[in-house]
């Protein structure tokens, strides 16, 4: 993230520039370093604004992943997803396992550091979202939303599978990934593999249709192991499962 002590220190000097001699700074210094600061004021500025939109569920940092705990998680799979090179081409991450091993964990995690390399990102629980799509269609907003969603750069699909999809979920779900195919980048944590999305989509027509345009262009990491919540306790004070 951007260094909050440098900027303290360049507002702390520009605030006090005429106290030092001008032996020390020439004008030019001086403007050099106001654009600097002015700069940096603004892509923090920039980085809170993509933050606060992206809703995340878990204040979740890449630096932060625990690969101590045995999951199945590959550090050198998770250090090439965090220069985000998977958002600039366009691809997807499916993030598979049962419950409590950090899936949501890791998606935030991976959607923080895509908000700080500059691209927009948009988290949604499933269920969640299908309620507000139910919504936007009855009050007339469904076409608004949808054109929200294509833009995001990165799309956070939250405990897809949890139940099997409705027929108007199962539309509203193929027109969301069928508008991001090739032009953006999303995110599915699931207890379920791809292999078994089908059951849960419930039409085997639709089902082929979204797994062609999520499956095939994502990179796949299969989680295991003991859950992490479990292992840790609900009342020890511990940060959630990462």
């Amino acid at each position: 993230m951007p260094n909050k002590t440098s900027s303290a220190v360049e507002n702390v000097f520009l605030c006090n520039w005429h106290e030092f001699p001008a032996a020390v700074f020439g004008s030019a210094d001086l403007v050099g370093l106001l654009t600097d600061a002015e700069w940096l004021y603004r892509e923090n500025r920039k980085l809170e604004l993509r933050l606060k939109n992206a809703k995340l569920k878990q204040p979740a940092c890449i630096e932060d992943i625990d690969y101590t705990h045995a999951r199945g998680l590959s550090k050198p799979v998770m250090l090439d997803l965090a220069s985000s090179h998977w958002v600039q081409s366009h691809q997807n991450i499916i993030l598979a396992g049962p419950t409590g091993v950090g899936k949501s964990w890791l998606a935030c995690a991976l959607g923080q550091k895509a908000c700080r390399d500059g691209f927009s990102v948009v988290y949604r629980r499933c269920s969640r979202l299908f309620d507000e799509m139910t919504q936007a269609r009855a009050d007339g907003t469904h076409p608004n939303l949808l054109r929200r969603l294509a833009k995001a750069q990165v799309l956070i699909l939250d405990d897809f599978g949890i139940e099997p999809l409705t027929a108007a979920q199962r539309r509203d779900l193929l027109e969301i990934v069928e508008d991001r195919y090739k032009l953006a980048s999303t995110i599915v944590t699931s207890q379920l593999n791809p292999d078994d999305w089908h059951a849960a989509i419930a039409d085997a027509t639709i089902a082929d249709a979204i797994c062609d345009r999520i499956v095939h262009n994502a990179h796949r990491i299969k989680l295991g192991g003991e859950s992490i919540r479990k292992k840790e306790g609900l009342t020890n004070g511990k940060k959630p499962a990462k």
